[in-house]
């Protein structure tokens, strides 16, 4: 299963940590989108910095 993350919030206020987070998922601009393997490593990543993301699950 793939899932699909898009930066819908600057990661500009958010703390050091997360601007890393946001980073290493390879979201660069907002609305920038990327598509990663259903994983706990990812799924972490995620639920780290969800309050900037927009997750869709693909089939």
């Amino acid at each position: 299963m793939k899932i699909k993350v898009e930066l819908v919030k600057s990661p500009i206020g958010a703390i050091p940590k997360h601007r890393k987070t946001v980073a290493a998922l390879g979201l660069k601009k907002l609305h920038a989108t990327n598509e990663y393997e259903d994983c706990p490593a990812v799924r972490g990543m995620i639920k780290q910095v969800s309050h900037l993301l927009k997750v869709t699950e693909l089939d």
